[in-house]
């Protein structure tokens, strides 16, 4: 049994807050030159060199990407040989987040009611999803999710029938509604099955995904190939102002379902999609 003092955990979060909110990640990166090799349109490369010069000047000058540094999503990946010593867990991961926004003069978005609405002043609490998995490591996944893209997602109930189709065009029904509110050139966490909760779940946890990383059920993954053909198709373009790159990926997770229902929820992140882990 390995312990984990979770001051561990509350500095490690602090630090990546900072880091993933000024540094884009290396698969993004990467995506984002392939998308100014792509695009066709001539006002589309130049806003897409634009939002690369952006970039780094964010990395560069410590800036933060976005004016919008999110309402953090973190994903815990705990080993069930871990013991937590030196207090509670989700107090240490919501005070690392405290620092980080606070001591990295990060925007503070959240609100402590959703009627209410009076600011937290520190961008606490956290969204945290824990998994128990097998060794004696913590991984920490921080995915800030800005809501000017959260707010064009969607969650669909369709029935059995609509079958592989119904998905595409509820993937497709997702970015036409979107348009340019999301930021484009986006990128699209998809959940099909398991539950109403269990699939949304799926669709943000995607996001996190290395870019240009397909799943390894043949049937998704080429879905996922598809998908990212077709949105392209759509003509809507970086920052909504037509062009070939409407989004950088699209992948998607899958989880067995009830014989009477298939779930398909789709979360759409803007073209930075902020995340970063870090194991302990």
């Amino acid at each position: 049994m390995r312990e984990v003092n979770v001051s561990l955990i509350s500095d490690a979060v602090a630090e990546m807050c900072i880091e993933v909110n000024h540094v884009l990640s290396e698969d993004m990166s990467r995506a984002m030159k392939r998308a100014c090799e792509k695009e066709t349109s001539e006002l589309g490369k130049k806003i897409l060199g634009q939002l690369d010069e952006n970039l780094k000047i964010a990395k560069e000058e410590m800036i933060p990407i976005c004016q919008d540094t999110g309402m953090a999503v973190i994903f815990m990946e705990i080993g069930q040989d871990v013991h937590f010593c030196g207090g509670r867990l989700e107090d240490a991961i919501n005070e690392g987040v405290r620092k980080g926004y606070t001591e990295g003069f990060l925007r503070k978005s959240v609100v402590d009611d959703p009627v209410i609405r009076n600011n937290t002043k520190d961008n606490t609490p956290a969204v945290i999803h824990y998994s128990i998995v097998d060794g004696e490591n913590v991984k920490i996944t921080i995915s800030p999710k800005g809501f000017g893209s959260e707010n064009m997602s969607k969650l669909y109930m369709l029935k059995p029938a609509d079958g592989i189709e119904g998905i595409k065009n509820a993937i497709l029904s997702a970015v036409k509604d979107a348009g340019p509110n999301a930021c484009p050139p986006m990128v699209l966490g998809v959940g099909i099955g398991g539950t109403f909760e269990k699939c949304a779940l799926m669709a943000k946890h995607a996001l996190t995904r290395e870019n240009g990383v397909h799943s390894d059920i043949p049937y998704v993954k080429e879905l996922e190939e598809e998908m990212l053909e077709k949105i392209n198709e759509l003509g809507i373009g970086p920052a909504g102002l037509g062009g070939s790159v409407t989004a950088l990926g699209v992948n998607i997770e899958t989880y067995p379902t009830h014989i009477a229902g298939m779930p398909v929820a789709v979360n759409i992140c803007c073209h930075v999609n902020r995340h970063i882990s870090r194991t302990i």
